[in-house]
């Protein structure tokens, strides 16, 4: 496996974990729609949460929620579109982005931006 793509699992790890020490509830994890995908959708009491996780080890390049392009937007909203019309059930929806940033000892930080829009 690339080690990009092992950075991204770990960070997608790190990124569960936030979420629910911050008590959310994981609903699903690399949600597909077609060959587009949802990192995390979680929800809280309150609404659902579609969430864009971005991670790097250490961060000589600008920091991980630089790499969240319009086109990834775009293309979160239409997964979300469609797992809206599979599951309706929620009245409130937001998309957010999940930061981390992994440092060569091992000291992680998160940067979580909620409600993000276009």
């Amino acid at each position: 496996m690339a080690e990009h793509n092992e950075t991204g699992d770990l960070g997608e790890e790190y990124a569960a974990k936030f979420m629910i020490d911050k008590g959310f509830r994981i609903l699903h994890r690399n949600w597909r729609f077609g060959h587009y995908e949802v990192d995390l959708i979680a929800d809280d009491p309150s609404k659902l949460h579609f969430i864009e996780v971005k991670t790097r080890k250490m961060p000589r390049f600008g920091n991980p929620e630089d790499a969240v392009t319009k086109t990834k937007l775009k293309h979160m909203i239409k997964s979300a579109d469609h797992f809206l019309m599979l599951y309706p059930r929620w009245d409130k929806i937001q998309f957010d982005i999940l930061s981390i940033s992994i440092y060569k000892e091992m000291r992680v930080e998160y940067y979580y931006i909620e409600d993000i829009f276009l």
